[in-house]
């Protein structure tokens, strides 16, 4: 079958199994081979399982590496009228309990090894918590759904790095769409195989296996340790399609690659990916093309960049993915015309259903759209600060609530990184403000050296570069940078430790 046109209404999530020929591989792992119709036949035997245990409703978590059931769990869970709150395998118990008990799950998957860290209370007294190995056929299979897509089918929590992980509420429909557009955009096809290195609790991680299906094509999970895992896997599985976030990318610039795979297509979102690694990128894989994307939970996916146009604007994000429609909103509700910095808010299909019993924030981030809105109704309103340059395509520059503002200036810590990046003595870099009770801020980089740390020359470069208001008070090194559970540099902890340093 073809990917649907983008304005046929969406169907419900689970008919992705029927997405692709019978015979066509679906899913690739160490245990061998899914076809399409033996994606369909464990789909419905696992729903069975599920809705036998359940009731409609209910909410499963799964707390899973990248097994075959982790990967089925989404369309059986859609298919059983069930709520799949995926659970990050990297989370540590505290914040385990944290999803369980927000979520209000009633059945827990996992590994014993992983449930043995449990404590006592760390489990809700009405949540069931079952070994990977315990769903089995129960009764008939139960078939495609006829429910409607608009219906909760997913909670995916954000790795809260500002205070505790809160939930997403996902639609069928948001999820069928999602995967429409990016088939789409990235025109993916049957015969493409997408390699899922990102985690499955990751919008843009479980994205890579429904937009491979909603193409007709496979999807390769893996769990990896080192970057000659992926490298390996790639060659293996001959893969086409690999999508990663830029610390990834760091690492895989870095490693030693075949001369020649069958990649067709690399894909970056969930941060700014700085532009020596973008000419690092194109130049390691001339045959493959790259797409630069912008994104956010609550919306999915809101941007990316014609691979055509990388070569000569790898700063920029590009413009409106397929569904979604973005707008640049000043302070005072206008809109922000080119060269003018404007928040980015997104309408339209992809939008999310709000937090998961939190009105509050829901509230703060789901607003009615701006009157000139085509689509209207409610938006997602980032928080991240965007521009529109002269040729029409957005860039980045900061989070609102990771903007530096120092002695009456506001400073984007991306100018900063990519000013250290530039200088060849960083391999990755973050910025950010430290409290002072002189200039309100001062801008503190912690680098990870590209060689021996070398203050002096990477201050000099700094000094060439950027003016006076945006030189570091404080630069520091690391032998590496620490990241949050989906792979980004966790710049809350890096913030804190800045912060306990400057207090001492």
């Amino acid at each position: 079958m073809a990917i649907p046109a983008l304005d046929a209404p969406p169907r419900p999530l689970d008919h992705l199994t029927l997405q692709g020929a019978p015979d066509a591989p679906a899913l690739l792992d160490r245990a061998g081979a899914l076809s399409f119709a033996e994606l369909e036949a464990a789909v419905g035997a696992l729903a069975a399982w599920l809705a036998a245990r359940t009731a409609p409703g209910d909410r499963v978590a799964s707390w899973l590496a990248k097994t075959r059931l982790a990967c089925l769990l989404p369309l059986a869970c859609a298919r059983a009228g069930l709520v799949h709150v995926p659970v990050n395998p990297l989370l540590k118990r505290a914040q385990v309990s944290h999803i369980l008990e927000d979520s209000g799950a009633k059945l827990l998957i996992s590994r014993q090894g992983r449930l043995a860290t449990l404590e006592a209370g760390d489990l809700p007294i009405d949540c069931e918590a079952v070994e990977e190995a315990a769903p089995t056929p129960a009764g008939d299979a139960l078939p495609p759904s006829t429910r409607d897509p608009a219906n909760l089918v997913q909670i995916l929590y954000t790795s809260g790095s500002t205070g505790r992980p809160k939930g997403v509420m996902l639609s069928g429909a948001n999820l069928w769409l999602g995967a429409v557009s990016v088939a789409t955009y990235l025109r993916l096809g049957p015969d493409d195989r997408a390699l899922a290195v990102l985690p499955l609790s990751f919008d843009y991680g479980q994205n890579q296996l429904l937009s491979a299906w909603m193409a007709g094509g496979a999807a390769v999970p893996l769990d990896y340790l080192a970057p000659a895992d992926v490298i390996r896997a790639v060659k293996r599985f001959e893969i086409t399609t690999l999508a990663g976030v830029p610390p990834l990318w760091v690492q895989l610039a870095d490693a030693a690659w075949p001369a020649a795979t069958e990649l067709r297509r690399l894909t970056n979102s969930g941060g700014h990916l700085p532009t020596l690694l973008v000419r690092r990128l194109r130049a390691l894989f001339p045959s493959a093309e790259l797409f630069l994307m912008y994104g956010l939970t609550e919306a999915f996916r809101s941007t990316f960049l014609p691979p055509a146009m990388v070569d000569a604007h790898p700063d920029a994000i590009g413009d409106a993915i397929p569904l979604a429609e973005v707008m640049l909103v000043r302070p005072d509700g206008g809109e922000a015309g080119p060269g003018a910095l404007g928040e980015l808010v997104h309408a339209g299909p992809l939008v999310a259903q709000g937090y998961w019993r939190d009105a509050e924030r829901t509230a703060r981030r789901f607003r009615p759209a701006p009157s000139w809105s085509q689509y209207g109704g409610t938006a997602a309103w980032s928080g991240d600060t965007l521009v529109r340059g002269a040729d029409g395509l957005l860039r980045f520059v900061g989070r609102d609530d990771e903007m530096i503002k120092t002695a009456g200036n506001r400073v984007s810590p991306t100018e900063v990184e990519e000013a250290a990046l530039a200088s060849g003595l960083a391999a990755e870099a973050a910025a950010f403000g430290v409290s002072d009770p002189r200039l309100g801020q001062v801008i503190h980089l912690v680098v990870r050296s590209a060689a021996t740390p070398d203050e002096a020359a990477l201050r000099a470069h700094l000094k060439r570069e950027l003016p006076n208001f945006m030189q570091p008070g404080r630069v520091s090194f690391r032998a590496e940078l620490p990241r949050n559970p989906n792979g980004k540099l966790d710049r809350a902890k890096l913030r804190a430790d800045a912060e306990a340093e400057a207090a001492a």
